[in-house]
């Protein structure tokens, strides 16, 4: 991404999708009261790549705008938060980045990438789009990798992105396993993904994750979603993909600071998902992430970092039980207050 060829070809994509982005809204397969464009980037490896832009209708006057990019095996379908966006003032985007979701295309491998940073012409194009139609005031917000991916993103572009601030919800900044695991085993698979990038190093549970089954409605949780595109089993993981997952955290929590104030949110306990068997416990912590680790390489992120825990939150804050995600919001909206006066 360091190539200036390769930035003035993005720049020219992401011009043209901004050009043309009034005219390529339709109404939302997935969320009601919800818009959508899909917008062509450059070809990859795989072939041909899109992203898609969803958002709600532009609030009237209203020049201030979150941005928000999801997590892995996710899409956007949490409308609760482009709602309580719009209730505070905020226009709302959600990014549904390349082979994910909305933008995930027959022909390619779910959720594989070979780096992170094969995501910032995404981020480059819902932020230009957000500011082709009016918003002045920009607010990024990630979860989980896109809570890794989107201050990687701001320490590459630095003074570039032109973002006001960073929320984080959850963002993975280590991986959650033990220390044999994390100095050894994901070394040398992340080694291994320089040769074998396409080999398989985990394939697909047999049944539901304790976090899915938290979520979703047929099982424990309050939501609806679509399971073929937020898969309630997993994917398989490659190798390519745990080495471009280990060197974009790296990446994003050394280097500059970023300048922008930060919010990292995370729950304010972690649990170890057990035999497969439910365990209510598993609506009130975070069972994907430590909690510690977020708030460690969290701190790290900046030179103006808010960090704060919510109660009983599980792995994505804003889908918790209700005095959690209530938490959340509140916590979300009196960050962004107190950084405008």
């Amino acid at each position: 991404m360091n190539n200036p060829l390769t930035r003035i070809v993005i720049g020219l994509a992401t011009l043209f999708a901004c050009h043309t982005a009034h005219a390529q809204y339709h109404t939302d397969k997935y969320c009601p009261g919800y818009l959508s464009q899909t917008i062509e980037q450059p070809n990859d490896y795989e072939g041909r790549v899109v992203c898609t832009v969803t958002k709600k209708p532009n609030l009237e006057g209203v020049k201030r705008a979150i941005v928000y990019v999801h997590g892995y095996n996710d899409y956007f379908f949490q409308t609760a938060l482009g709602d309580s966006a719009n209730a505070h003032g905020y226009n709302f985007y959600a990014l549904d980045l390349r082979k994910y979701g909305r933008s995930l295309l027959p022909h390619q491998d779910a959720f594989f990438c070979k780096k992170m940073s094969e995501y910032f012409a995404d981020i480059d194009t819902a932020i230009a789009i957000a500011r082709a139609e009016g918003n002045e005031t920009i607010i990024l917000m990630g979860h989980s990798t896109g809570g890794m991916t989107t201050p990687y993103y701001l320490k590459d572009r630095r003074e570039k992105a032109h973002v006001d601030a960073l929320i984080l919800n959850s963002p993975f900044l280590d991986w959650n396993m033990s220390c044999i695991m994390e100095n050894v085993l994901i070394p040398c698979v992340s080694f291994t993904g320089i040769f074998a990038k396409r080999l398989k190093v985990q394939g697909e549970e047999e049944v539901p994750r304790s976090y899915a089954q938290s979520l979703l409605k047929k099982y424990h949780g309050e939501w609806e979603y679509d399971t073929q595109v937020k898969m309630e089993k997993g994917h398989i993981k490659r190798a390519g993909w745990i080495r471009a997952i280990s060197r974009g955290q790296k990446h994003a929590r050394r280097g500059k600071g970023i300048e922008c104030p930060i919010l990292v949110m995370s729950s304010d306990t972690t649990i170890t998902e057990g035999d497969g068997r439910w365990d209510e416990v598993y609506h009130r912590a975070d069972v994907v992430l430590d909690v510690k680790d977020i708030k460690k390489y969290g701190a790290r992120l900046g030179k103006n970092v808010t960090y704060k825990a919510i109660p009983g939150g599980k792995h994505d804050l804003i889908l918790s039980q209700k005095d959690a995600r209530e938490k959340t919001y509140q916590t979300i909206f009196n960050f962004l207050k107190a950084i405008e006066k």
